[in-house]
């Protein structure tokens, strides 16, 4: 029997707009709540793909400045994403991991130095600073989910040979989320380097790297952004990015890269030093799009939608006979993702009987991941909860 849910008005509350449905196609092929590993792209991000695919077959690149100026659109973009202090801190690179190495590998490092990190940490965030242990650089690995206060558990375990806290903002098995800026107020007091990765938190809810006194932040496209794999956005305040070694050298890593009759190439002050070779254009137009539809949705109203989904469905997955929660709800602790399990089914049948009934979700965490975005807040998310239960009965 389908459950009779409530969901808040959302096209009236202004957070949803009816005309999302024709630029989300997606809404119409069952139930992508997969948002947290890959997103599908919207109709506009498509389209600009395609238009820019059909341009370099018919004429070329004889229109260069155009894409540069599309260049300069993005990086604008992302800043206001972040609420970076200017573009100029914005690089474009290929993706989280390629961000993490550029700070992990361009650090000054010396032996006795540590790093402090949470534990389960996704690779990304992890293998770069254990590789710094040949090094003699000390790796601290934080259980921050026996505690009720995660950030102090983190700044306990820093000292005065701490070099830098690396976290993600929201962890990636089950949508856990850190108080960001509790640790960056405390790191940039103590003149510790602050690093978030923010795959899972940037393009679903609000972040600002000057109020949570980050020094670098990374996200990939692909997830919340809604854009192409292969490109990622990096973020350096300016003091901090002056702290780092740099890793590759190429025509590309100075300011007025196309001037080729220079005898000298300076690396640009600016982040665009990190970009040393020829840019993804092709990413950078789909990135662009998706970028643009986010904030002309505006990412208060994004962030609302995220929030209601999170509470909606784990409001309603607490009702249906036989789940169990791996995370309860907490406005203040939560993001996209919800996860549940059904004891004692394995969780592989689980997944199975859901994907049949044509719900794209993961394995994350000991339970079923969900992570829908905000244009499927309201009746894509009833229809989501009728599907699961009907599936648990059959259980």
């Amino acid at each position: 029997m389908n459950m009779d849910t409530s969901t808040p008005d959302l096209i009236a509350a202004g957070l949803i707009d009816a005309s999302l449905i024709d630029s989300f196609p997606i809404l119409k092929q069952g139930h992508y709540v997969n948002h947290a590993a890959i997103a599908p792209w919207p109709a506009a991000t498509t389209q600009a793909v395609q238009a820019f695919a059909q341009e370099n077959c018919d004429i070329g690149p004889i229109h260069y400045t155009n894409w540069l100026r599309r260049e300069r659109e993005l990086r604008k973009g992302l800043a206001r994403l972040t609420n970076a202090e200017s573009p100029h801190d914005i690089a474009l690179l290929k993706n989280t991991t390629d961000c993490i190495c550029t700070v992990a590998n361009g650090v000054h490092w010396q032996a006795g130095d540590n790093v402090v990190i949470p534990k389960d940490e996704f690779p990304s965030n992890r293998l770069p600073w254990l590789a710094l242990q040949s090094q003699g650089v000390e790796v601290r690995e934080v259980d921050i989910r026996s505690t009720d206060t995660p950030e102090q558990a983190l700044l306990s375990h820093m000292d005065n040979r701490t070099r830098l806290l690396s976290v993600s903002a929201v962890q990636w098995t089950d949508g856990f989320r850190l108080e960001l800026k509790t640790l960056g107020t405390a790191c940039r007091a103590d003149n510790i380097l602050f690093f978030v990765d923010a795959i899972q938190i940037l393009g679903a809810l609000e972040i600002d790297v000057q109020d949570c006194r980050i020094d670098f932040l990374a996200a990939d496209a692909h997830k919340w952004l809604l854009g192409p794999e292969g490109i990622a956005v990096f973020y350096s305040r300016q003091e901090a990015r002056d702290q780092l070694s740099l890793l590759q050298h190429g025509w590309h890593m100075t300011d007025d890269p196309y001037q080729f009759g220079r005898e000298d190439w300076p690396p640009s002050a600016t982040a665009s030093r990190f970009e040393a070779g020829t840019p993804n254009m092709l990413g950078q137009v789909g990135f662009n799009a998706s970028v643009k539809l986010l904030l002309d949705h505006g990412m208060s109203k994004v962030a609302q939608a995220v929030m209601c989904n999170t509470g909606h469905l784990s409001e309603g997955l607490q009702a249906i006979s036989g789940i169990r929660m791996i995370k309860s709800f907490d406005p203040l602790r939560s993001a996209g993702m919800v996860c549940f399990d059904l004891p004692p089914t394995p969780l592989p049948d689980l997944l199975d009987a859901l994907t049949r009934k044509q719900v794209v979700c993961t394995i994350r965490g000991g339970g079923i991941r969900l992570s829908p975005h905000f244009y499927q807040a309201g009746t894509p998310i009833d229809a989501l909860l009728n599907v699961i239960e009907d599936v648990v009965l059959m259980k």
